[in-house]
Order: structure tokens, then sequence, then C-alpha cells
């Protein structure tokens, strides 16, 4: 059953996998959105998309079942207001390595008395309802990224910031900070112990726990760890391997398939 409301259906002991958008076209993003993915992510910040596009995307997205999140580019408060006035249900905010970036991000995202967001969902009402700007900090996601070993060190203060409902994992950046190479499917045990340890806090602190995967057999473990929901790779990266998956079978060679993002 396509999810409505993601803070109920997390609640309630349900799981989801997010289907993460980084090219910048409709066509591709119909095309994810058509696949049963859980909910589905538009990413602003290492995806190919601006804010024009994405406005674009979400509303060809919003046409079917899934919640649609943003990844937004930054901590900062003009992109993030911008991306919650087009409508989208909740956002990702990178590099949340502090408690007080973690203050700096509730103060853009919600409504007084919570936080500063200004006043203006032009097209939020016109997709939530007149009813927005009252329902706004209760319904809206908002998740901050831990992927560094300043944020590991800070974790039990990053979620206990009023506001902000969860955390998701960056593997790759996590991976590079903690002295490994950046990738989306970690091996090493330091690595997979601060995963772990993430999603055991969260839980725990009774926040949200996302994780971005590089393999359908770690999103099993994921979720077999605690978290809440885990995105599978991105479009990018499906559709380059599909690619090289399929010339290979032709060519009857091995498929070489670039690793990143």
């Amino acid at each position: 059953m396509p999810i409505t409301d993601l803070k109920t259906h997390f609640a309630t002991g349900g799981t989801a996998v997010n289907g993460w958008c980084a090219i910048p076209s409709t066509i591709t993003a119909e095309i994810m959105g058509r696949q049963g993915f859980d909910l589905m992510t538009v990413d602003l910040q290492h995806g190919l998309i601006d804010y024009q596009m994405a406005l674009t995307m979400v509303q060809v997205l919003q046409g079917l079942p899934a919640p649609v999140l943003v990844r937004v580019p930054w901590n900062e408060p003009g992109i993030i207001m911008k991306c919650l006035d087009a409508g989208f249900a909740g956002l990702i905010c990178p590099m949340i390595n502090t408690a007080e970036d973690a203050r700096n991000l509730v103060q853009a995202a919600r409504y007084a008395p919570l936080g500063g967001r200004s006043f203006g969902p032009t097209r939020a009402n016109m997709v939530h309802g007149a009813g927005y700007a009252k329902a706004a900090n209760s319904s809206v996601l908002v998740l901050a990224m831990i992927e560094t070993r300043e944020a590991m060190q800070n974790l039990d203060a990053i979620l206990a910031v009023d506001g902000i409902d969860g955390v998701y994992v960056g593997p790759s950046d996590l991976g590079l900070s903690l002295g490994y190479e950046p990738t989306l499917d970690p091996t090493a045990p330091e690595v997979l112990d601060a995963i772990a340890t993430i999603g055991a806090r969260a839980r725990k602190a009774e926040r949200l726990a996302g994780i971005h995967c590089g393999s359908p057999a770690m999103i099993h473990r994921a979720f077999g760890q605690g978290f809440h929901f885990a995105s599978l790779l991105t479009d990018a990266r499906l559709f380059t391997t599909a690619i090289a998956v399929q010339l290979a079978t032709v060519r009857n060679t091995s498929a070489e398939v670039v690793k990143g993002y």
C-alpha cells in the first residue's frame, strides 16, 4: 500500500525503500517513480539538478503514490525554505556535524515558534492544502546527514535537538572521514560499526534512521539493524550498471561497473 503519512508509517513499525533521483530529467524521475519505491528523493547536492528542475521533477513525482523528499545542497536557509515551499514532504540536509548545525537546520525548516522559516508556501499550499502552515512543523520530515567523524562524536547531541526527526547516513563520506575508501557499500569493520551505532542510537533516541546503500544486501542489513528506510543506489548508478551489464553480455566480457555515485 502507498505511504500516505511517513511519520505514522515509521512509528508503527514500517520500513521503506527509497528511490534516488540524481539525473536532471522528468522522464527518468517518472520512470523511477513508477517502479514501486516506497518513497522518492530528488538530490540537489551531488546530483546535477538545480532548483527549477527539482520543481518540475517533484510536480511529476507527486502524481505518483510515493512521498517525495529533497536533499538540499547545504545547510543554507534560502534553498531549504524554497524547497519546502515547492511542496516537498521533507528534506535531507548534508554535513550536519554539531548540535549547532542541527539547530540552524531546524531554524530554516520549521515555522515559529520552533524555528524561523519564512511564510510563503506558494506551491505547498496547493499540494498539501490550506492548513499547511499549521501542520507543517509536525508533518514535514527533517533529517540530518551523519557522515563524518565529528558528527559521530556529536551524534547524541544532534539527535537531541528539538525539531530534528532523525538522521540519514552517507556511507561514502563517513568512510572517507574515518580514513577509508569512499563507497556506498562499505566493508571496513570500523565503518560498519559506525553505521550500526547510528541506527541503534537513533532508535534509542526515538528518532528516525535512514541510510544510502550500494546494494540490496546492504539494505537488508540496514533493516536488520533498525534503520527505518534505505536508498537503493541512484538513478544514474542503476542506469550505468544496467548498460554495462547488458553490453558485456553482448560482447561476452565481464562488466566493469565504475565505482561512484
